[in-house]
């Protein structure tokens, strides 16, 4: 049976942070509010935590999962970022975005594309994720919470505690998420092109 934290939207409680973190560093697998909808999260390392996202949401192989990071510096650690990206990122972080980038040395191989070698990158502007990530010190591998057969991400979270309790371990309640989903930046050529028209405002890449 999972927990069910009730963190404030705006000014999240640390002592429930430092709870759900504790539980992250156990090889917890959390639902977590971003600023464009829910989440599953765990510690990038955590082969077992993947493993339960993947049944979860009956994800093969071939998923690209993403890292949601706390600023631009931890996103430099993880992906490869020449200056006129960084200039981009500055721009639109934090935010709805998620950007493809190529991977360093610090992701996980089963993290990356498989013949790519990318990563999808995001810093979320959400008061709840921000606070955990930074008590953790570090990224969280993360996909959206849709599960099998929906065709739209769970927004609710009182609705699906029943659906998931019995598969994670923490569900964070800040609120009702958002249905739309991020905005995909692949900016791996340096050449910003939107693979997916989302949440974040596209129009602010030009010129």
């Amino acid at each position: 049976m999972s927990q069910f934290f009730q963190i404030h939207a705006e000014t999240p409680q640390p002592r429930l942070i430092r709870q759900a973190v504790d539980l992250l560093r156990g090889g917890a697998v959390i639902v977590y509010p971003t600023d464009s909808g829910y989440a599953l999260g765990c510690l990038i390392g955590d082969k077992d935590a993947i493993e339960r996202i993947r049944q979860i949401r009956r994800l093969d192989e071939r998923h690209n999962f993403t890292l949601v990071c706390r600023d631009l510096s931890e996103i430099a650690t993880y992906a490869k970022v020449d200056n006129s990206t960084y200039r981009l990122l500055k721009l639109l972080t934090p935010g709805a975005y998620t950007f493809i980038l190529e991977a360093t040395r610090e992701v996980p191989r089963r993290l990356q594309h498989p013949k790519r070698k990318t990563i999808g990158i995001r810093v979320p502007d959400n008061a709840i994720a921000q606070a955990l990530l930074t008590e953790l010190g570090e990224p969280l591998m993360s996909t959206t919470l849709i599960l099998p057969g929906d065709e739209l991400p769970l927004t609710d979270p009182y609705e699906f505690r029943g659906q998931l309790e019995r598969q994670v371990d923490l569900i964070i309640d800040g609120g009702y998420g958002d249905l739309e989903p991020t905005t995909v930046i692949d900016l791996v050529d340096g050449v910003p092109v939107v693979v997916r028209q989302g949440k974040g405002d596209a129009s602010r890449i030009e010129g």
